[in-house]
């Protein structure tokens, strides 16, 4: 048990430290609840990307460069709809597999950007226009390189 001390509040209250962590950290109590590693999420988010044609899909372990999330996984989709389409088989396949729900998702309106942020690792599904200007491989260019072996393209 972890004691805490609450002067605003009240007396001394002694609480678990899991209970602790998860009501001021969402994202500790969104993986306490499921065993899968933030590792193991990036690649369900990538491989689910990849089963709907999501294109250039890299996953970054930017775990040492970033306090943000662990890992980036980063897809171009080619029309808002396919962007749209990715993102909710990515959040699909993350409930399914792993248990997880996004605990935020920004950018379905306009759809040409859509991150889903599950805490530990974080998906940008980008039209090839925001990929090219904003560059996040390059920004985030020293981080690890996560090998995702794709479905090959069909021409």
């Amino acid at each position: 048990m972890l004691k805490v001390d609450f002067p605003f509040h009240g007396p001394n209250v002694l609480i678990s430290e899991q209970s602790f962590l998860t009501t001021t950290n969402p994202s500790i109590a969104n993986s306490a609840q499921n065993p899968a590693s933030s590792q193991q999420l990036a690649l369900t988010l990538a491989t689910a990307a990849d089963d709907r044609k999501g294109a250039d899909i890299l996953i970054l372990n930017v775990q040492d460069v970033s306090y943000l999330a662990d890992f980036f996984v980063i897809v171009t989709g080619f029309s808002r709809t396919q962007v749209r389409a990715l993102a909710d088989s990515m959040q699909n396949a993350a409930v399914e597999q792993c248990h997880r729900s996004p605990v935020h998702v920004e950018g379905q309106a306009d759809s040409t950007w859509i991150v889903l942020d599950y805490g530990d690792a974080i998906a940008h599904i980008m039209m090839p226009e925001a990929r090219q200007f904003y560059s996040l491989e390059a920004f985030w260019g020293h981080a690890e390189r996560i090998s995702f072996p794709t479905t090959p393209q069909i021409k």
